[in-house]
């Protein structure tokens, strides 16, 4: 293996770009998320009125920002532990020879042509599985988070810290408590992850083409090289579109999954919560926060991507220098 090989397999530099992007997005898009999670308990109160009631209550902009937190943990941790596995996922396929016999991988950056990206270039079949599959990995992994993060932002708990909310969890639900609403949240992340980054790839192709730019170097400039604001542009707007699309074909799983994990003594499980919704509030309930979803998912998902394959270029460009120093 190249030492340029190498340096694309380093799970270091991933963790801590993935974990760099979720901190970051987390905390400038928590009020975005604790307003969906709002808006989707009750199902009858609108974002307006959510909004009028939080602005009315005491230290509005501090309630804005409540479940920070537990929020940043499961964003920071969970990118964290989601770029690494999707990394190392893609870099085991994309080394497979019997999936480039079969063409699911495409060439590399250098003969393929231009890209805003060095990440390996997988086809849609491929970045779908490998996408699903760390999601969902990583999703178990973080589901304890998940559930306090969910509560804190809700109103109908008054947790006073993250220790009392495990204890209270703990007294009253038990162990399973902290897994309450995986199987949505599973039909949810998975799917999502895996539409994502086939719309994601599929857009940074087309934007790169339109561009015609010549192939990326992370060694040296050459003329035509893709510049680094030139990559981020594209990468931002690709992950902008991806998440749009993804987030409303996989929203449903999100309503479910919010007042299974708010309400789990009322709802039970995924497909008992789905029927009540249906027959109580119907078809509209399994889309309550779409657009606050769509809206944040699609700020959260472009600015992590972004922030992430930026982090990785430079990491990878002051690497590549350092070892033709040598």
């Amino acid at each position: 293996m190249s030492n340029g090989d190498k340096l694309r397999s380093s799970s270091s530099s991933h963790f801590v770009a993935g974990l760099g992007s979720g901190i970051l997005s987390a905390v400038l898009l928590q009020p975005a998320d604790l307003l969906k999670t709002r808006v989707q308990q009750s199902g009858s109160a609108s974002l307006l009125s959510t909004i009028r009631e939080i602005s009315q209550g005491p230290r509005p902009l501090k309630q804005l920002w409540r479940g920070t937190l537990p929020s940043t943990l499961r964003t920071g941790i969970g990118s964290a532990l989601y770029f690494t596995s999707l990394n190392a996922l893609r870099q085991h396929v994309a080394r497979s020879n019997l999936l480039q016999s079969s063409g699911q991988i495409r060439p590399s950056n250098r003969s393929a042509g231009y890209s805003s990206s060095s990440l390996p270039k997988l086809s849609n079949l491929a970045n779908l599985t490998t996408g699903a599959i760390a999601r969902a990995s990583v999703g178990f992994v973080m589901m304890p988070i998940t559930v306090i993060k969910v509560r804190y932002e809700s109103n109908y708990y008054t947790y006073r810290s993250i220790r009392h909310a495990v204890t209270s969890i703990l007294r009253h639900e038990g162990l399973k408590g902290f897994f309450t609403g995986f199987g949505a949240t599973a039909l949810r992340d998975a799917p999502y992850a895996g539409l994502y980054i086939v719309i994601y790839e599929q857009c940074k192709r087309r934007l790169s083409a339109l561009r015609q730019v010549a192939p990326t170097s992370l060694s040296t400039p050459i003329p035509g090289e893709m510049t680094g604001s030139m990559s981020a542009s594209i990468n931002f707007l690709s992950g902008v579109l991806a998440a749009g699309l993804a987030t409303a074909i996989t929203n449903p799983f999100d309503a479910v999954k919010t007042r299974l994990q708010i309400m789990p003594g009322k709802y039970g499980n995924l497909v008992r919560a789905g029927r009540r919704m249906l027959k109580e509030e119907g078809v509209r309930s399994l889309f309550d926060g779409l657009g606050l979803r769509m809206a944040r998912k699609a700020m959260s998902s472009a600015l992590a991507w972004t922030v992430y394959e930026e982090l990785i270029r430079r990491a990878e460009q002051r690497s590549r220098k350092s070892q033709s120093l040598i």
